[in-house]
């Protein structure tokens, strides 16, 4: 056999070596070396090669079968779900790392294998990190004689290395290259996606020659771009197709080709003929919103590595051109590398796999990056409501699920989907929540009743996959919307008012749906949460009703009763629940007492002591204590609202006019402190006595204290008067006959020498009834006018 000349057949030797002697390796070798077909012919005994996606298992496989003149299943054979071609003489099979992964938890030993090859592992797809961990694990514990290689196609290397053991040694192999020129071509003002790349592709057509590969995030929007390049050859290049259709766009022609691909042609696979690249910079991430109950893939930008490692494709047989859809002054705030799934996708998966393995927080393990504790909790929580865990660990029904190879959501749903409405019933819908892309319609009859129609080639092979993988009766029932509910039994959602399109579900979010809201109910199969919208979306559900939900959730059925205050009083009830979604309620006549004080207490904290009644000496008294309690300090206690509630006695309280009737005065006294509180009108008083003999009331309100009193009641006092035991003087606000302020002083001798003789020049010809004398400290003070 001789193999074709790419640069990692230079490497071989070594790689065979390090392997032989370390029992792990790593290669770091970008795109287009020959990594991925090349060094798994190469390598001695039996060899699994895991790869990240289907489409690029099977390519691997195709083009390895090539190279050996032989066809595939022979020395070379795939496995992925729902489809094979090995025999006794395959010596090398590539499988998808969640294939290798079921194998693992089946056979930890992996028996009869030798060399295990990770490839692609810098994309760091949540499956191929769980892989790793597990796989090492089996190798330190039971076959330390397993040699794992792993392949990167960039610097994240080193760190590979160090998970894979302290001398792992890295091997690189070098690209040969061809130059590529960059354009960037940003988008006009509130020019839609498709758009913008149609029209960067005519002008790549018109600029550069040969075959043009377009990078998109997902199959809507390939389908879109398709729909705007009318009477060009275009094909689609995605994970879900039928086979024979992504063969045909691995497949170079005679007629210029326009291949429009997801992520899946970035690495692993070779799309011959590509001279240019058009990159919209988009892709596809999981992200889950544990607090919300949405979780799904998430349009992102794409990171610098992975927008060179598309532009890379241009310039693998020939000088190239990229096309990047974006501005170029963008191009540096990109994110530097893409973020690893098991940082922002839901691992309820992950979680059942753990558990499986025996690890169910997984510290044991060596991760590239260990699962966040709080995703893999929820996945945990999740688990333990579908019944496949519980307090000794994982349960029969768990290892059940995790054998059926899907989401354990969807297991669940046909698991017990086929019990009630037929095994292909119910594979029937979970085949289209596993791949709802295929969905023409945002319901889940409708998409599935056309899917029959059509009986497109992938979803029936996988229908029938499913359908032998489950017991049930014939089909009984038609009920698509139970299977959804059994998946997402906290989906179930009930409209929130008459002809809205906004619908609760039971876990509690808010949802809107653009699809049917002529149901009361419905079983949401697919909702996510849009930047800058206050409610999720819903983008695929069945209509239910009321009986199909208790059905599906039993669990989530509640009868409780509840004490609360909502609308401003307290409101008693006993409700049936399914999660946060009422069904049922009657007034409580006898709500218990703890409730009734707690939903008293939320009531006041949420709108105030203002709740209770506040006489003027009651609002007086809080002035005085909040000022002590600023001044001195303990013991003078806070008064605060907060501190106010906390004091208050509620036991003859039951409703909002009951608060109203609580005096804040007597709970102010409750506050204050024994035995100084013997001292509150001696150190905070009410009222002050001034030389005329009235007793003026202090004002604590705002600069406080103030004691506004007018002039002729002040004549003769000189010492400004101090409280809180001397600490603080009291400002005096001096006020004409009319009540009116003329000074404010906090020193009435300075007053009587610089600010009297002006007061007194402007004031005594306004109001002559009342006295001016020359010298005010020996003129008696007076409340009254001059005597007649």
């Amino acid at each position: 056999m001789r193999l074709p000349d790419l640069p990692v057949r230079a490497v071989l030797d070594e790689l065979n070596a390090a392997l032989s002697e370390h029992g792990t390796t790593v290669l770091v070798a970008p795109p287009g070396t020959g990594k991925t077909t090349l060094v798994p012919l190469a390598l001695p005994g039996r060899v699994v090669v895991a790869e990240p996606r289907r489409l690029a298992a099977r390519a691997a496989a195709a083009r390895m079968s090539e190279l050996l003149g032989e066809p595939v299943g022979g020395t070379v054979g795939y496995a992925v779900r729902g489809d094979r071609k090995t025999s006794k003489q395959t010596r090398i099979e590539v499988v998808t790392s969640g294939l290798l992964l079921r194998r693992l938890q089946h056979d930890p030993e992996l028996t009869g294998v030798d060399v295990v090859l990770l490839d692609e592992c810098h994309e760091r797809h949540l499956d191929a990190d769980l892989l790793l961990a597990l796989l090492l694990d089996a190798r330190e514990g039971l076959r330390p004689d397993l040699k794992v290689l792993a392949t990167s196609a960039t610097v994240a290397a080193q760190r590979l290395a160090q998970i894979l053991g302290p001398d792992t040694p890295v091997i690189e192999a070098h690209a040969r290259t061809f130059p590529i020129t960059t354009t960037y071509v940003p988008p006009a003002r509130n020019e839609r996606l498709e758009h913008h790349v149609a029209r960067t592709i005519h002008k790549a057509l018109s600029e550069t020659d040969g075959d043009i590969l377009v990078f998109l995030p997902g199959v809507g929007e390939i389908r879109r771009v398709t729909q705007q390049l009318p009477n060009l050859n275009v094909l689609p290049l995605h994970g879900r197709l039928a086979t024979k259709a992504q063969d045909e766009a691995l497949r170079q022609t005679t007629r210029r080709r326009i291949v429009l691909a997801t992520a899946v042609a970035e690495s692993s696979l070779t799309v011959p003929g590509v001279r240019t690249v058009v990159d919209a910079g988009l892709a596809r991430s999981p992200r889950a919103d544990h607090r919300r109950g949405l979780s799904g893939l998430v349009t992102t930008r794409v990171s610098q590595a992975v927008a060179d490692q598309r532009a890379g494709r241009a310039g693998r047989e020939a000088p190239g051109h990229v096309y990047r859809c974006w501005p170029e002054h963008e191009q540096a705030t990109l994110p530097r590398y893409p973020e690893p799934e098991i940082r922002t996708a839901e691992l309820t998966r992950l979680a059942l796999e753990l558990a499986c393995w025996g690890t169910p927080d997984g510290g044991d393990l060596a991760w590239w990056d260990a699962p966040p504790p709080g995703a893999l909790a929820a996945g945990q929580q999740v688990l333990r409501a579908l019944g496949a865990l519980d307090a000794h660990g994982v349960t029969d029904r768990g290892r059940r699920i995790a054998e059926l190879g899907l989401h354990p959501r969807l297991g669940r749903a046909l698991l017990d989907g086929a019990q009630a409405l037929g095994p292909r019933p119910a594979a029937e819908v979970v085949a289209l929540l596993d791949d709802d892309s295929q969905a023409t319609s945002n319901d889940v009859e409708t998409a599935v009743r056309r899917l029959r129609q059509d009986q497109p080639r992938a979803w029936k092979r996988e229908v029938d996959r499913l359908a032998k993988l489950v017991e049930g009766p014939a089909r009984t029932l038609d009920d698509p919307a139970l299977v959804v509910a059994l998946a997402h039994p906290e989906r179930l959602a009930r409209r929130r008012d008459q002809g809205s399109r906004s619908y609760l579900m039971a876990g509690g979010t808010a949802v809107e749906t653009d699809g049917p809201n002529d149901s009361e109910w419905l079983a949401v199969a697919v909702a996510d949460r849009e930047p800058g919208r206050a409610h999720g979306r819903i983008r695929l559900a069945a209509r239910a009703d009321q009986e199909l939900a208790e059905r599906a959730a039993p669990a989530l059925l509640t009868e409780t009763d509840e004490v609360t205050w909502a609308g401003g009083d307290v409101v008693a009830r006993h409700v049936r629940k399914l999660g946060a979604i009422v069904l049922t309620e009657r007034p409580l006549a006898d709500p218990n007492t703890e409730q009734l004080h707690k939903a008293l207490i939320e009531g006041l904290t949420r709108e105030g002591a203002a709740l209770l009644h506040w006489s003027q000496d009651a609002t007086r008294q809080r002035q005085r204590m909040e000022f002590l309690h600023a001044t001195l300090g303990d013991p003078w206690p806070e008064v605060s609202d907060d501190a106010i509630i906390r004091n208050v006695d509620l036991s003859t309280a039951r409703r909002r006019a009951d608060l109203g009737r609580i005096s804040a005065q007597h709970v102010l006294q409750t506050m204050l402190p024994w035995p100084a509180a013997a001292r509150l009108d001696e150190l905070a008083p009410d009222r002050i006595e001034v030389p005329s003999g009235s007793r003026i009331r202090v004002d604590y309100t705002d600069e406080g204290p103030v004691l506004p009193v007018k002039v002729q009641e002040t004549f003769g006092w000189t010492d400004t008067p101090r409280i809180a035991d001397g600490h603080v003087p009291v400002r005096l606000h001096l006020l004409s006959p009319a009540g009116r302020p003329v000074a404010v002083t906090g020193d009435l001798a300075s007053f009587w020498r610089q600010g009297y003789p002006q007061v007194r020049s402007e004031l005594r010809g306004r109001y002559p009834k009342h006295p001016w004398p020359d010298d005010p400290l020996t003129a008696t003070p007076t409340r009254r006018t001059k005597p007649r």
